[in-house]
Formats: structure tokens, sequence, C-alpha cells
């Protein structure tokens, strides 16, 4: 195939997720123009990636929110029909839907290609516009084996698995010279995520950066949106070490920097869990209402941290009894920290290496060989 159209819009987590499959696309059709259409909120990622030709970017939510007033209406419909009009303007000898949502189907529709792949049966009547179907998939298959289903029904590969992002050169360089005091494993800790049922008590956490720092002389740095800063500030204010707050102060790009350049990472189930797992740091990752093995960090230098608690998973964004954390030990925490702090470093084969990416010098973090088989809590 020449020319090839994925569609998957959001969400951060499940953007890179998706990343694999595209390698696999790639790899089966090395001289194909691939382009990507997804929304604003990840496009950071995938402007740079050496593996596309073209980002298309929706502004669904900024559309929304200009539709509110007649003054900022106009633009954004005029944007909209410029996306549209630049979609409809190339014919795709293939267009795989990795969303499965009316947003990403309204878009398969208005593509011009003769083959509008993914799967039956998916939310919102979204496989209606689909020329080729594949069977349901199991909701308890992980999301990067499910789309990777799409690539091989069009001839990709499977394995092996490869993550690749493109990051300009100053990406993280404003960053790097605050973490330089200390000698200590570098440890980022991601406590926040949209949903209320996914946080791991401020003071557990408090806790477990002090015994990190105690145990290892770790440099604990804190990451989240600015949204994240009172929870954060709530958690360093539980501990007696010190601790550097970078929330609200590193874009997408930054964040992946920081990310590679720690030596690991414990975070809740949120999109920089998957960041963190795609520049192939290993993450302790805490787990409660969600289940790893649909969405958990794929990996064999991950750890999942869950305690498998009658009720979970729920994926209940509130909840007003959320044991399956609240009663998550410390220890168990710290003991999975701990294990990939000690773990062989070759597990990761994480690299990063300049190259020209469509007339640009890109920093190309690569992460290769994630093994296709995980045993996760809870299942076989």
């Amino acid at each position: 195939m020449k020319n090839i159209l994925l569609i998957k819009l959001s969400a951060l987590g499940d953007v890179i997720q998706t990343l694999p499959t595209l390698e696999a696309l790639r790899a089966a059709f090395p001289r194909a123009e691939m382009t990507w259409l997804v929304e604003e909120a990840a496009a950071p990622l995938l402007r740079l990636h050496p593996a596309l030709d073209h980002v298309l970017i929706s502004r669904r939510q900024t559309w929304l929110r200009a539709a509110r007033s007649w003054r900022t209406l106009p633009p954004a419909m005029q944007e909209m029909r410029q996306l549209v009009h630049t979609l409809r303007g190339q014919r795709y000898e293939a267009v795989l839907d990795l969303q499965g949502l009316l947003k990403s189907a309204l878009w398969t529709w208005l593509a011009r290609s003769p083959r509008k792949i993914g799967f039956a049966g998916t939310r919102e009547y979204s496989y209606v516009p689909l020329s080729e179907r594949l069977p349901s998939y199991d909701p308890d298959e992980h999301a990067v084996r499910r789309y990777l289903r799409l690539a091989e029904h069009v001839g990709g590969a499977a394995t092996p698995l490869r993550w690749r992002l493109g990051l300009a050169p100053e990406a993280g360089a404003r960053l790097r010279e605050l973490w330089t005091e200390g000698s200590g494993p570098l440890l980022v800790l991601h406590p926040g995520t949209r949903w209320p049922s996914k946080h791991w008590p401020p003071a557990a956490f408090a806790r477990l950066a002090d015994a990190l720092i105690q145990e290892r002389r770790a440099r604990v740095v804190f990451t989240g949106s600015a949204a994240d800063r009172p929870l954060i500030a709530r958690i360093r204010a539980a501990m007696r070490g010190k601790s550097l707050d970078l929330s609200g102060r590193t874009d997408l790009q930054a964040l992946a920097r920081l990310f590679f350049q720690a030596d690991a990472a414990v975070t809740t189930d949120t999109g920089p869990m998957h960041l963190a797992a795609a520049v192939g740091t290993p993450v302790a990752a805490i787990f409660g209402p969600t289940a790893p093995w649909r969405t958990g960090p794929y990996g064999r230098q991950h750890r999942v941290v869950w305690t498998g608690a009658a009720c979970s998973p729920c994926r209940r964004r509130d909840c007003p009894e959320p044991i399956c954390l609240r009663e998550l030990p410390m220890e168990m925490v710290l003991t999975a920290a701990l294990a990939i702090l000690d773990q062989d470093p070759g597990l990761s084969r994480r690299t990063c290496h300049r190259q020209v990416v469509r007339g640009q010098e890109v920093d190309v973090l690569a992460h290769e060989g994630s093994a296709p088989e995980r045993l996760w809590p809870g299942r076989t």
C-alpha cells in the first residue's frame, strides 16, 4: 500500500498505545505515505514522529468552545472546513478507525478510500461507515494487542513491538539543571488523574517518597498538570525529605524527556503512565478501579500494584468507598518500585539518537523489545 490513514483521536494513553500499530504498518510498508488524524491534546507527541509523513489535527474541543460565541464560531467553522477539505483532497488506500466512536466514524465516513477498516460492534454505531469489519474484540484484551490486530489485517507484523517519539532538541532543556543535586536514582512520581477514584491517598504517596529517599537516596520529582498542584502540595507537606514539584511546568514533549532521563516512575493509571512506558522507563503502576490487563503499562520491565478488591475493576470515575486504593499498602508500592530499580536495565532497551524528520533535527526516543506476553495481577 502507498497511502494509509490512521484515525486515533484521543485520549493520550490510547494514542500512545497505538504507536506500535503505526510502527508495524511502517515496517510492512516502508515507502507508504502515513497520515494520522488526532485531536489537539495528543498532537505534540505525533508532530515530529519519524514514522509519519503527515499529521492532521482535529481541534474538536476548541471548536466546541468556540461554538458558544458568535464571534469565535466563524473562524472555528472555517478551520473545520479546511480540515475536511484537506482530508477529502487525498485518496487513501486504507483508513483504519482505531477509535471506534461516533467522532471517529464521522471522519472515517468523510475520508475517501475503498477500504475503511475497524471492529464490528463498536459503540455509537461507529462501525457503520466501515467496509471491512473485524470480529468484535474481547473487552479484556490489552489495548496494544487490540490495535495491532488492525495492522495485521492489512499486512503489518505484530512483533517486534516498537515505540518511538520524536522530540524537539530543546524540549525539556530548561528542566535538566533542576535535578543536578545528589547522585541517587531519579524517580518521577505522578499522583494525579482526571478520575478521583484513581487517586491513591496523599499520605501514602508521601510515605512512599520518604521511603525511597531514605532507602535509595532517590531524587524525587513530582509531575502533573497545573490542576494537580494542590494534590502535590498536600503530598509534599506531609513529607520529611526534599522533592521537586514540576506540576504545570512540563508540556508533553518535556514530560517525555523527563521520563526518559528518569531511572523509574511511580504513577497512577493515567496517560503519563503510558508515556513513561513508551520511552522505556520502568513503571510501578498503581491500579484500582480499572483493569491493568486492559490498559496496564505494556512490557516485562513494569510492575502493576493492584489489590484485586472484589469490586474492582468497577470503572467508576467517582466512588463513595474507594477501598481498592484506600486499602492499598504503601509497602506494596515500595516493593514494586525497589524491584524495578534493581532489575536488569537491559529490559528497557531505550535509546536516543538525533535524526532529520521532515527537514527538522529531532531527538528520537526509541524503545524496543517489550514482551507481547505479560502476566497481570488477577489474570493468567
